[in-house]
Formats: C-alpha cells, sequence, structure tokens
C-alpha cells in the first residue's frame, strides 16, 4: 500500500477514476459534499465471469471485465512488484470472511425475531409451547448465498497525508454510514483517526442533540467490521450502521484498507425481519445497482445528490398531509433507473445525469 501511493503523481494519475469508471486512484472524492483530505486506490471484482483475469499483471482491465463500477486499473509490476496477486489474494480472504460474517448475521437475525415473536405470542396469551410451533420460520441461506453468488465488493486503499495547516472542520473523511451490507477494515496502527458516533447521541426527535464522538483504538492484529446501510435495511433496523468519520492529523500520515462487501447490482433488498414477525417494514425496497450508482455519483461529483437509506423510509400515513402516500422520489426514479441501466457496461455520470437529478 505504501509502496502505490509513494509512487510519482503522473503515474497515479495515469490509473485515475472518472466519471465512467469507478475504479482506479483518485485524489478528490466528496463525503456529503464536501472534499475528503486523503488518496485512495479501488478495485473490486471483475464483472462478466468474475475471474481475476491471466497473468498479464501489467493489464489495466478490459471490456470482458466491465460492469458497473467499471473496469480495474492496476500499475505496473514494474512500478509496483506484486501488487496485483497480493491485492487479489487479501480480496479474497475478505471475501470468505465477509460470507462467514453474514451467515452468523442473518441466523443472528432470525433468533432475536423469532424470540420476540414467541415473547409477544405469550403476552397475547399463548402458551410457550404453542408460541414455539408457530414460530415463523426464515430461510437463513437465502441472503447469505446470493451475497456469496452476486456480491459486487471493491477493496478501498487510503493514504491521509498530513494536515498541517487545516482549515477548521477539514476531515480526512466527513460522517456517513457505509453503503453496502458490511465492511471489513484493517487500519493504522500508528495513527488513531477513525471515530465512530456514540448511538445515545444521534439526533432524535424535533431537537436534535450533539453527536459525541468515540475514537476506535484498533487492536492489534485485528480487524473493524461495521454492519453497512443494506443489512441495515435487510434487518428493519434491528443492526445499525454507525455514523463515522475520520480525522486529519498535523503531524502524522496515515493508511487503512476497508474492503465493501456489497450485494450484487440486480439485487433488491428489503426488511426481511417484518416478514418473520408482525413488525412493520420500515423501508421501502432497495435496489443495489441504483443505490450504488447514485452514491458514486455523489462521491465523484457535485449533483446535489447524496443518498441514504432515510430516502427509502416509509412515512407514516398522515390524513391532513396529501404527500404522505407518495412514493418517495428515489424509490420511484429508482425503478426508472433499473429498467433502461445495464449493469454489465460501467455507469455513466453523464448518460444518466438527466435521470437522476432532482427537480422537486
Amino acid at each position: 500500500m505504501k509502496d502505490f501511493f509513494a509512487l510519482p503523481q503522473t503515474t497515479k494519475n495515469a490509473l485515475r477514476r472518472n466519471g465512467c469508471n469507478a475504479r482506479g486512484y483518485f485524489d478528490d472524492e466528496l463525503t456529503k459534499q464536501r472534499r475528503d483530505w486523503k488518496e485512495a486506490y479501488d478495485f473490486g471484482i471483475p464483472g462478466g465471469d468474475r475471474c481475476w483475469g491471466g497473468d498479464d499483471l501489467n493489464s489495466n482491465g478490459g471490456e470482458e471485465g466491465q460492469c458497473l463500477d467499471g473496469v480495474n486499473y492496476y500499475p505496473s509490476e514494474k512500478d509496483v512488484p506484486g501488487f496485483r496477486n497480493a491485492m487479489v489474494q487479501y480480496f479474497d480472504a475478505c471475501a470468505e470472511l465477509s460470507d462467514r460474517i453474514a451467515v452468523f448475521m442473518c441466523k443472528g437475525l432470525a433468533m432475536i425475531t423469532n424470540d420476540e415473536e414467541q415473547q409477544q405470542q405469550q403476552q397475547d396469551g399463548a402458551t410457550a409451547a404453542a408460541a414455539a410451533m408457530n414460530a415463523p420460520h426464515c430461510d437463513t441461506e437465502e441472503m447469505p448465498r446470493r451475497l456469496r453468488e452476486e456480491h459486487t465488493s471493491y477493496l478501498r486503499m487510503n493514504y491521509y497525508p498530513p494536515c498541517p495547516d487545516r482549515e477548521p472542520g477539514t476531515l480526512g473523511i466527513s460522517p456517513h454510514t457505509d453503503a453496502g451490507f458490511l465492511t471489513v477494515l484493517i487500519q493504522d496502527e500508528d495513527c488513531h483517526s477513525l471515530q465512530v458516533a456514540r448511538r445515545q447521541s444521534l439526533p432524535d426527535g424535533p431537537q436534535p442533540q450533539e453527536t459525541r464522538w468515540l475514537t476506535v483504538k484498533p487492536v492489534p492484529n485485528a480487524l473493524t467490521i461495521n454492519t453497512g446501510d443494506m443489512a441495515m435495511i435487510y434487518s428493519n433496523g434491528r443492526y445499525k450502521a454507525p455514523l463515522h468519520r475520520v480525522l486529519t492529523n498535523e503531524f502524522k500520515e496515515r493508511y487503512s484498507a476497508p474492503f465493501f462487501y456489497n450485494p450484487g447490482y440486480n439485487m433488491e433488498i428489503s426488511p426481511a425481519a417484518a416478514t418473520m414477525t408482525r413488525m412493520v417494514p420500515r423501508y421501502h425496497p432497495c435496489k443495489w445497482g441504483y443505490f450504488r450508482a447514485l452514491r458514486f455519483a455523489g462521491d465523484l461529483t457535485n449533483l446535489g445528490i447524496e443518498i441514504q437509506i432515510s430516502d427509502f423510509e416509509i412515512k407514516i400515513h398522515d390524513e391532513q398531509d396529501e404527500n404522505s402516500n407518495k412514493l418517495p422520489w428515489h424509490v420511484e426514479t429508482q425503478n426508472e433507473f433499473c429498467k433502461v441501466a445495464n449493469f454489465d457496461e460501467a455507469f455513466s455520470v453523464e448518460k444518466y445525469r438527466d435521470l437522476l437529478t432532482r427537480r422537486d
């Protein structure tokens, strides 16, 4: 990782991502429409046959590897010896670990919801035996299986240079949640800049509280796991996607490598927990290909759109509000987007700009 970011700027610029390719090098990402103080490099599982390709380590991807996120741009073997092989091996290890975690998350969700359903039935007068017999069945294998077979994950390398003359409010990354199902993160043990918002201090009700931030100090030889937005929708809000940010440091540089375990582009994520119990669904179904495309457009350009899962929340019906029964703009737009989008080709911000520009 350090060898890559130590390359000459011209070499890194040759691998720069663009509006038609989400993968590659960049130093101009926007989070919540504010520029991050970092450099980064993304690469992900290829499209098509999902194979990493031949032995040409100088390859810059190709049409056969196209997908919504584009193709991978690799530095040459001469510039960074062993880079591609090391990245692919680590990527595959993270994918295997993420699969195991996703299996446990889905099984745990079923256990929680079944226990709550039994308790509710007992409160309604049912016996414990009847409650156990009537406990809803949940297929805990479907979501992990589809993630395993269709995931569109990518690995990111981050470099945060020292920021000696920072303006007030300058951050390595502004507060955000991770978009996918879960994140596997390896942190820099020498510079502790990752912070997570304490849940009880998050805005709740008409009077937002001041957010309190807790520094996440890495445990040596351990990984940090984040729940993502899609797991939050799937669990109907039971699994919380933590709001987090990265501080700048006046003197120290920092490196990190998050692996984003993302659903397949064609997967529609909906609240499975609500189907297991008598819970009311909190979210409309979310199509991952649309969510990913909009998140990338918001990271790369200032479209004025930074998609969040709050855009998919089901609002309580208000008879005095004639708009309370209308579908949210993103829910309607995602259906139109998926009719015309081809997930086997790279997403183009300009191609879909008119469709994705909000006019209300």
